[in-house]
Formats: C-alpha cells, sequence, structure tokens
C-alpha cells in the first residue's frame, strides 16, 4: 500500500466475521494490519457508525459489545480522520446526482477524496472507476 487508501466497512466486517470466507477475512485481515502498521489508511465517522450497526444487530451474536468498544479504540481510533460536516454533506450530493450511486456510497467516496486518498477499498462499487479523483478497488475481486 504506498497510496494513501480509504477502507470501506465491509473491510472491517470481514476481518471480524468468523462466517466469512477465508480469502476475503484473510485479505481484510491483511489489510487492516498494513493500515495500523503503515499509517496511509483513512476511515470516516460513517464506516465506524455501519460498523457499529452491523455488530451491534445482524452480528451480535459472534461478538461482544466490550469487543466492538475494544475494536472501536484499538483500530478505528487510528484511523478516522473524516469527520460529519455540511461540507462533506454538499460533496456527497454532487457524487450522487452526477454518478447516480447511492447516499451511502456517494458519501464514502466524498470521505476519501477529503482524506486526500487515492484508492478506495471497496466491493460496493465498480472496480477501476474513478471518482472525484478516488479509483475504486474491490481487494477481493478474482
Amino acid at each position: 500500500m504506498s497510496a494513501k487508501v480509504f477502507l470501506d466497512t465491509n473491510i472491517f466486517l470481514y476481518e471480524i466475521d468468523s462466517k466469512a470466507p477465508n480469502a476475503k477475512r484473510r485479505i481484510a485481515r491483511d489489510l487492516v494490519r498494513e493500515a495500523l502498521s503503515q499509517r496511509r489508511s483513512a476511515i470516516s465517522y460513517q464506516v465506524i457508525q455501519e460498523f457499529l450497526n452491523v455488530v451491534t444487530g445482524k452480528f451480535s451474536s459472534s461478538i461482544t459489545i466490550s469487543d466492538a468498544h475494544e475494536y472501536v479504540d484499538t483500530v478505528f481510533r487510528q484511523l478516522i480522520v473524516v469527520h460529519s460536516s455540511l461540507e462533506l454533506f454538499g460533496e456527497a450530493l454532487g457524487i450522487h446526482t452526477r454518478h447516480q450511486i447511492s447516499w451511502n456510497d456517494s458519501l464514502i467516496l466524498a470521505a476519501a477524496a477529503e482524506a486526500g486518498c487515492s484508492v478506495l477499498y471497496t466491493e460496493d462499487l465498480q472496480h477501476g472507476a474513478k471518482i472525484n479523483g478516488v479509483k475504486i478497488e474491490n481487494p477481493f475481486r478474482k
């Protein structure tokens, strides 16, 4: 990872999901480990919000609230660089309108651009596309 990258929520969910396919879990674990060691990665408040929404609901039987709290403190605290703002919402609305993608994905792309990332790792958008200077890469793509 030489360029600054933005990690979407699904990376973190695959890392902790014991039911995820082994290959996806391994890739996610490597990406998170590299993000923490190289300090060239970023996330936004939205990633934390989406992660906690899933782990306190759908995955609530596989991760405790205490474990979720620890994950926030040990992983997300080191990576969060983009917080909610009116400017971020304005940029996301523009992306949503111009590219006809979902609001949540538009907000992630706006945050990646605001953080100065050249790459967004996600499986939710078209691999290889470039939006607002951010190249979308699906790290799980075969």
